[in-house]
């Protein structure tokens, strides 16, 4: 074509549609359904590219149709020994579809013989042009709450209702039982190279191409219809190189997990797909389509009285278990008072609120401490998740050094555990707490043991004072080694070294008071 008159030709003709729109403007339509799709496409691994696609979601505006319900048209073409016949196919497949008689009546049929005459044509442009490839191909074609699939060879679609998988069609290959029939009736043969194929070359029974190997490999397309009642979530197209790889069960949860992590933004969904089918081994090209029917951020429609008074039985179900675990929670609150109480003495909670509200002084919420903060000597996180809940209280021990003297002193309070340390002529120690707001020096522990385990501890304390076994050697020992063994010390920074020691001789370096 000459470009200057073409160029001349579509400006004429845009010009006279903007007169008449000037006039009067065309019909209004009405709102299209929701059709939100996601499209991703790979070469992989091949040397050439050759799948194609076309989504066509308003299909009545592109071939100006005004007396038809909302039509949608969506397809994927796997083209093999070459791009030629896909590139046909998707070019031509729907235009002769709309020119079928049948197309008003029964799209069913309408698309089965749009398969066929674009087999024909391109046979026939195959012969001229002297090409030898093929390309299986699957159609979903939406007019209204129906939904009409047509295919050829192996390429496939999913339908997903109420998040499980509706199996739609079964893809021609030739280990098929009817496909094997078929093909040995007509003289051919299906053997094993690699993967079951027609005549030991092609691994499908059915394409748009494919004129050496006619009539094996006929252009007859399956169809079925659908009909849709509203709680369908979307429609997966794809390749052969897609489903190889990844089942049906498999593609729905990565969907799934992929809507729930980004808050049921659709944009990259073919490409999770995509790239699971790549990661589990596929090396073949890959094309996805997937058709949204509705919007995924929406609830689901409840339309049946049945699943209505579901709905509310669950919910006042889920409103007794919540009064039984709040009066359970009660009755445990009281006792976790009563013994407190007990406890004390008879005294309020006396224990300081620790990052917030607390009821007798325990706290409340819970705090996330991860133990991987780059802190070579964190020892005040035992686990990666520390919750304060209401396992009782902690027993809070003042142990002190007093300066000059190694003996220890002990008293023991049923509060928080809290721990004082006093330095010899020394800094005091540097600590880090798990707890958000909480003053330096205070270590919560929420295990239920440790009451009975410090209690345990203040009774050997207390025996070995009675008895005089509080020595040189126990005070040299009980501020470090001990302590760290329990987890009340970072390792390593609070050992108070005694200078005298049975055979070892001890530099005595000079005292520098600047340090």
């Amino acid at each position: 074509m000459e470009s200057v008159k073409m160029a001349r030709l579509v400006f004429n003709r845009l010009f006279e549609t903007c007169c008449l729109w000037q006039k009067e403007l065309p019909f209004h339509r009405r709102p299209q359904p929701y059709y939100e799709t996601s499209i991703h496409a790979i070469k992989n691994m091949r040397r050439k590219m050759e799948d194609k696609h076309i989504i066509i979601p308003d299909f009545n505006t592109l071939f100006n149709i005004q007396d038809q319900e909302e039509q949608a048209f969506f397809a994927v073409f796997d083209g093999h020994g070459g791009v030629d016949a896909a590139i046909y196919a998707a070019n031509h497949l729907h235009v002769n579809l709309f020119h079928q008689e049948s197309f008003s009546q029964d799209p069913s049929e309408a698309l089965c013989r749009a398969f066929k005459l674009t087999d024909e044509r391109f046979v026939k442009k195959a012969s001229r042009e002297h090409l030898r490839c093929g390309t299986t191909g699957v159609v979903t074609f939406l007019r209204g709450r129906t939904l009409y699939v047509a295919w050829l060879g192996d390429s496939q679609v999913i339908l997903v209702r109420r998040g499980q998988v509706v199996e739609l069609m079964k893809p021609h290959k030739p280990d098929r039982e009817d496909e094997k029939q078929r093909i040995e009736a007509l003289g051919g043969c299906v053997i094993w190279f690699g993967t079951w194929r027609v005549n030991g070359s092609l691994s499908v029974s059915r394409a748009i191409g494919d004129s050496e190997h006619k009539p094996y490999i006929c252009g007859d397309a399956d169809h079925g219809v659908f009909p849709l009642d509203g709680s369908e979530d979307y429609l997966i197209l794809a390749c052969d190189g897609f489903w190889d790889t990844v089942s049906p069960d498999e593609a729905v949860r990565v969907v799934s997990d992929h809507l729930q992590e980004n808050t049921g933004d659709t944009t990259m969904v073919a490409h999770k797909l995509v790239a699971s089918a790549r990661d589990a081994g596929s090396s073949d090209n890959i094309t996805v389509i997937v058709v949204f029917l509705r919007d995924p951020r929406s609830p689901l429609p409840t339309s049946t009285e049945d699943e209505e008074e579901g709905v509310v039985e669950e919910q006042v179900e889920e409103e007794e278990v919540a009064e039984v675990e709040e009066e359970q929670k009660e009755e445990e609150e009281e006792e976790d008072e009563a013994m407190r109480v007990e406890r004390d003495g008879g005294e309020g909670g006396s224990a300081a609120d620790v990052g917030g509200k607390s009821r007798g002084g325990w706290p409340l919420q819970q705090c996330s401490a991860p133990a991987d903060l780059a802190y070579e000597d964190r020892t005040d996180s035992f686990t990666d998740r520390t919750s304060l809940s209401l396992v009782g209280p902690s027993l809070e021990s003042h142990i002190s050094l007093i300066r000059g003297s190694r003996k220890p002193f002990f008293t023991f309070s049923p509060n928080l555990f809290t721990t004082s340390h006093n330095y010899q002529g020394g800094r005091p120690l540097r600590r880090r707490s798990c707890i958000p707001f909480q003053e330096p020096g205070i270590f919560s522990f929420t295990d239920p043991l440790w009451p009975q385990t410090t209690m345990l501890l203040d009774q050997a304390v207390r025996r070995n004072h009675r008895r005089g076994y509080v020595s040189r050697r126990w005070g040299r020992r009980w501020p470090s080694r001990s302590k760290e063994l329990l987890g009340l010390i970072p390792s390593g920074h609070m050992q108070c070294y005694s200078p005298w020691r049975p055979g070892v001789a001890v530099p005595r370096l000079p005292y520098d008071a600047t340090i």
